[in-house]
């Protein structure tokens, strides 16, 4: 498979458009067609690398138009743009796959009923269909970076495709707003890590255990000056903004043992005044253990429903077992680490919580 598929498919279409002009020429004689003068200024026209993004630009603002539903939104655009199954987008949005199914077929329907134009909004309707469009590519670089698959956790694919997108609006001047740079600065952050996060046979290593000689420096660096874009150009910091601002702070410590955990749970509390959401309260939990605060993590985590964690509740248990772990109550420990494992789908992370909970069990 080509490094980009895309680009790939693109240059082939070009030259088998060319082979078809020479063929005219050379049996017919009669169409002037050759790979220069005019014919060829004409074809070079249609695969302008300009051109190709704004039409995927104009289809993502598409799927995210007022006129469908909200939740159709989403699925939609991540059928048409990033090319999900069916199933990929049930994993990435927690729900069942009939019912993404549904709302693909009702997007499609509602675009052809209302003849709606494929075209970047303008003025006030810009701010609102950018905030679905950021929504979507983030869920596809969170379903790349941390994947609901059976068998993969890390899918490098995933992650490429969405900061593509996020080129594409990074690079339209009248579109690369703060949160959109923010945005793009999180990504970096966090593919920067990618190759430190599982080994050779794709199995997680703990953050403690990373190597950090692997983390790729260019894409820290372009990571830092978006951020730095995106912060000078507003007062008004989004969910994106504070995620990237925890995403750096690791990536400042050159050690685990140097990481600032009392300014990641300043960050991660604004986030959460920001955004309320359970995944926050679970990494306060697990920075509080980090900073030795088992009481104050213990009181965050009663305050989780890990109904409302869909299918990552496993999350919420292993938060229990190393809670447990630490406070020294092994056999409470192995019972959390039971439940998670009887919720957990994906084989590295279930061989993750396995070690976690015979090394406890061997203490």
């Amino acid at each position: 498979i080509p490094e980009n598929p895309e680009a790939w498919l693109t240059k082939a279409a070009k030259n088998r458009t060319i082979d078809l002009f020479r063929q005219l020429k050379s049996e017919k004689e009669r169409a002037q067609f050759s790979e220069s003068g005019p014919a060829s200024i004409a074809l070079n026209e249609l695969f302008l690398d300009d051109e190709i993004a704004d039409s995927q630009l104009r289809m993502i603002f598409t799927a995210c138009h007022p006129a469908l539903d909200p939740r159709d939104q989403i699925s939609f655009a991540l059928k048409t743009i990033a090319g999900f199954s069916q199933k990929e987008i049930a994993s990435a949005l927690l729900i069942k796959e009939e019912t993404i199914k549904k709302r693909l077929m009702r997007a499609r329907k509602s675009i052809a009923e209302q003849d709606l134009r494929f075209e970047i909004p303008s003025g006030a309707d810009l701010r609102s269909r950018l905030d679905r469009v950021l929504e979507v590519i983030y869920l596809i670089f969170n379903e790349g970076f941390h994947s609901a698959k059976k068998e993969m956790l890390v899918r490098k694919d995933l992650c490429a495709e969405a900061m593509r997108l996020c080129t594409m609006l990074v690079d339209k001047k009248c579109i690369a707003q703060s949160d959109v740079k923010a945005l793009f600065a999180l990504m970096c952050f966090h593919s920067a890590r990618l190759d430190s996060k599982v080994d050779d046979s794709h199995e997680i290593i703990d953050l403690r255990l990373q190597d950090r000689s692997k983390w790729y420096w260019p894409l820290i660096v372009l990571g830092n000056r978006m951020m730095n874009e995106a912060v000078a150009e507003t007062d008004e910091f989004t969910t994106y903004h504070y995620e990237a601002a925890i995403a750096s702070e690791h990536l400042r410590a050159r050690t685990f043992e140097q990481t600032n955990w009392s300014q990641i749970l300043m960050w991660y509390e604004r986030l959460q005044s920001v955004e309320p959401s359970p995944f926050n309260l679970l990494n306060m939990a697990v920075v509080n253990m980090q900073m030795d605060d088992l009481k104050s993590s213990a009181e965050i985590l009663d305050t989780v429903d890990p109904a409302e964690l869909g299918q990552r509740a496993y999350l919420y248990y292993g938060c229990l077992a190393e809670l447990e772990k630490l406070a020294g109550n092994t056999l409470s420990a192995i019972a959390h680490y039971d439940s998670a494992l009887d919720l957990v789908v994906n084989d590295h992370e279930r061989a993750y919580l396995e070690k976690k909970r015979m090394k406890v069990q061997a203490n």
